[in-house]
């Protein structure tokens, strides 16, 4: 691959890390970067096999008080796996803006930060998520 095209497809794979970011609370521009069998592994261990298994989540969340957390990504390293795979190291920043009533009834709220993965594959008309995971990082 020549420099060019590497530079390409890595400011491609960033733009898909700022999209997924982007439309975290906007449920079908969100389901159009992942891959039909995406696998999703959220910050509490939730995993979600499937775009259309993502989506009934993705509904029920934004239905209810988790709407309220957000996140930001800071994508800290890219790998090429392979031919059209991509894998992404995010550092990934919570902001739980529920009120203090919805959260768990434990009395746990999201952890502030979280190591996230993405691994990309290369389409036809772009990259997508095969699968994103989430573990929290612990506070000190």
């Amino acid at each position: 691959m020549n420099e060019q095209a590497g530079t390409e497809r890595l400011a491609a794979i960033k733009q898909v890390v700022a999209e997924a970011e982007k439309h975290q609370n906007d449920l079908e521009p969100f389901l159009a970067l992942h891959t039909p069998g995406t696998i999703i592994v959220n910050v509490a261990g939730r995993r979600v096999l499937g775009r259309d298994a993502l989506r009934q989540a993705m509904k029920a969340a934004l239905a209810s008080p988790l709407a309220q957390v957000r996140n930001r990504q800071e994508i800290v390293d890219v790998r090429f796996a392979g031919p059209g795979v991509a894998i992404v190291s995010c550092l990934k920043h919570l902001s739980d803006e529920r009120d203090p009533a919805a959260k768990n009834p434990s009395g746990a709220s999201v952890p502030q930060s979280g190591s996230l993965t993405y691994i990309l594959v290369e389409e036809q008309d772009g990259w997508r998520i095969a699968l994103a995971q989430t573990t929290p990082i612990a506070s000190a």
